[in-house]
């Protein structure tokens, strides 16, 4: 009876130690078989050269008064005239977005006195979009002419970027293949397959630029503005994971 017993208990052990082996066993394989392959994790970028449609300029009208109301009036009178200008010019009113208006007061300082209030400086300034290049100069020209004294800053960019992007894609993956066979065969492998692909970057809009005494210089020459746009590079930047065999 005791021999009987103590078969049934061995018995038990010997299932119960089976039944997380056979779990273990049926289990579908961990993630950590990424792991013991070989893999490149490699990036590249990939870029392309375009030509400007568009480009969007800061000008503005900067006045000055005895008084605020003053100084206010005079900018809003020649302001007006700018913008009309602006839409002779050819720039449609959704074109032309207000991007700063300010009144400060003015002081003279002087040695241990306080502060004397001389007057009032107002100024307004609106960035216009130009979707038409050839129309550029004529429209800086023409705000010029009818007040505009401020002229800060142009940027030029593209109106629809997808060519240009999926162009620096490809671009971007010829590259990365390129490397990543270039790796494999320095080190005796081959490229099994491409495990994962990320992209990162994309179009982004030139910064202004900054045209310094560019009202002055109008002022002083009958010429008309000539602007150039140059080129825009747009850029991708992909990352990928690579797994190789011998």
């Amino acid at each position: 009876m005791k021999t009987l017993m103590r078969a049934a208990a061995v018995g038990l052990l010997l299932s119960a130690a089976a039944v997380p082996a056979a779990l273990a066993q049926a289990a579908p394989p961990a993630a950590d078989s990424l792991f013991r392959a070989t893999t490149l994790n490699l990036s590249a970028y990939g870029e392309t050269k375009v030509a400007p449609d568009m480009a969007s300029i800061s000008l503005g009208v900067m006045t000055e008064g005895k008084t605020a109301a003053e100084a206010m009036q005079a900018n809003a009178t020649r302001m007006s005239a700018v913008m009309a200008s602006l839409r002779k010019a050819g720039i449609a009113d959704k074109d032309i977005q207000t991007s700063n208006l300010n009144l400060n007061p003015q002081y003279k300082y002087q040695e241990n006195q306080p502060p004397l209030l001389i007057g009032y400086q107002a100024s307004n300034n609106v960035t216009i979009t130009v979707h038409d290049l050839k129309r550029l100069g004529a429209a800086v020209d023409a705000s010029v002419t009818a007040g505009a004294n401020q002229v800060q800053g142009i940027s030029f960019g593209l109106e629809d970027p997808t060519a240009a992007e999926n162009a620096a894609r490809a671009a971007a993956v010829k590259a990365l293949v390129a490397k990543a066979d270039l790796y494999a065969k320095a080190t005796g492998y081959k490229v099994s397959r491409l495990v994962s692909l990320s992209e990162g970057g994309g179009y982004t809009p030139q910064p202004p630029m900054p045209m310094a005494a560019f009202a002055a210089k109008r002022m002083e020459s009958d010429a008309g503005t000539s602007v150039s746009g140059g080129q825009l590079s747009v850029r991708i930047d992909i990352s990928g994971l690579y797994e190789l065999t011998r």
